[in-house]
C-alpha cells in the first residue's frame, strides 16, 4: 500500500474546512475528485475516517490520527525538497579536499573560514597528503579538490591556480651560514639538514637542487611538520628549508635566523586539481571558485 501525498493534503483540507466542497474550492479541483480520494483513503487503510452528517463532516479518532501523521509526513516531504534545492544550489554538502603541508599551513585556514562563513552549512573535509597521493586521490575520485606544489604526474587532472609562495633556509641562531657573502644555495649543502617526511615535495626541489650542482642533500633527521623541523634547527642538529612566510611567522617562537633563497626554484606555485570541474558536486565548484578568487 502507498500513500499518495496528494490525497493526505486532501485530506487535510477536508478535516479542517469540515465539508468535501470547501475542500474542493480551496484546493481547485471537483468535488467529486477529493471525495473519490478520500473514499480510496479509507479503502486502503481498512478503516472509516471520516464521519458524514446534516452538520458537515467530521473525522473519526482514527482520522484524527491521520490528519496529525499526515501533516508529519507533508511536512518532512517540504523538508526534503528544501533540503534537495540547498545541495542543487551549494548552499549544503560536503567537500573532500587533500592538500599539502605548505597550503594547510600557509593559505587554507583562512580561505576555509571565509568560504564557511558564506556556506554555513558546508563541511570541508580537509585530509594533510604528499602530493602523489593528492593527484592520485582525485584522478580516482577519492577526493573532490587537491592542492599541491611541484610537477603533476601523469594523471588526468584540471589544474587551476592558487597561491605562490618563496622559500628560505633556517638555521640556528649561531650559524656560520649567515655571515656567508653572496650565499648561495650550494653553500648549504655542506651541512646537515633536517628534512621533512618522504615524498614532501620540498624534500624534492632540494634533491633536485643539490643534483644539479652535483651534490647530494645530507639528511640527518626528517619530521612530519614546520614546527617540528624548526625545533630540530634550534637545537642545532642542522639546517632546513620551509617557506618564507612560516619561516618568519617561526622566527619569532624559536631561536633561528632566516636566509633567503634567491635561486628561481625557490618560488613555487601551488595549484588546484579536480577530475573534472563541470562534474563537481554544487559545493566542490563553489569551493573552488572561492579558491580561485584573486588575492586582495
Amino acid at each position: 500500500m502507498r500513500l499518495d501525498p496528494t490525497s493526505l493534503k486532501l485530506f487535510i483540507s477536508v478535516v479542517e474546512l469540515g465539508t468535501i466542497a470547501a475542500a474542493a474550492e480551496q484546493e481547485h479541483i471537483a468535488a467529486a475528485a477529493v471525495s473519490k480520494r478520500v473514499s480510496e483513503l479509507e479503502e486502503n487503510l481498512g478503516i472509516r475516517l471520516l464521519t458524514r452528517t446534516n452538520k458537515g463532516i467530521h473525522p473519526t479518532p482514527a482520522g484524527f490520527a491521520l490528519s496529525t501523521m499526515a501533516r508529519r509526513a507533508l511536512h518532512e516531504l517540504d523538508e526534503v525538497a528544501v533540503r534537495m534545492r540547498e545541495y542543487a544550489s551549494g548552499l549544503r554538502g560536503f567537500v573532500r579536499v587533500f592538500a599539502n603541508i605548505s597550503a594547510i599551513t600557509q593559505f587554507l585556514p583562512r580561505d576555509i573560514k571565509d568560504f564557511l562563513g558564506e556556506y554555513p552549512n558546508v563541511q570541508v573535509d580537509l585530509e594533510e597528503k604528499i602530493t602523489p597521493a593528492i593527484i592520485k586521490a582525485v584522478a580516482e575520485n577519492a577526493a573532490d579538490v587537491g592542492i599541491f606544489s611541484g610537477t603533476v604526474p601523469d594523471h588526468d587532472v584540471e589544474i587551476l591556480p592558487y597561491r605562490e609562495d618563496m622559500l628560505a633556509l633556517v638555521v640556528p641562531a649561531t650559524h656560520p651560514l649567515q655571515a656567508t657573502a653572496g650565499f648561495r644555495f650550494v653553500d648549504a649543502l655542506e651541512y646537515d639538514f633536517i628534512g621533512l617526511h618522504r615524498g614532501s615535495a620540498i624534500n624534492r626541489i632540494l634533491s633536485h637542487a643539490a643534483s644539479g650542482a652535483k651534490r647530494t642533500v645530507k639528511l640527518k633527521v626528517q619530521v612530519t611538520g614546520f614546527d617540528a623541523l624548526c625545533f630540530m634547527v634550534d637545537s642545532g642538529l642542522g639546517v632546513g628549508v620551509l617557506p618564507l612566510d612560516l619561516a618568519q611567522r617561526y622566527s619569532a617562537m624559536f631561536n633561528i635566523r632566516i636566509i633567503p633563497l634567491t635561486e628561481p626554484w625557490a618560488r613555487r606555485k601551488i595549484q588546484i586539481c579536480v577530475r573534472a570541474f563541470d562534474a563537481l558536486p554544487t559545493a566542490a565548484k563553489l569551493f573552488v571558485d572561492h579558491l580561485s578568487r584573486p588575492q586582495l
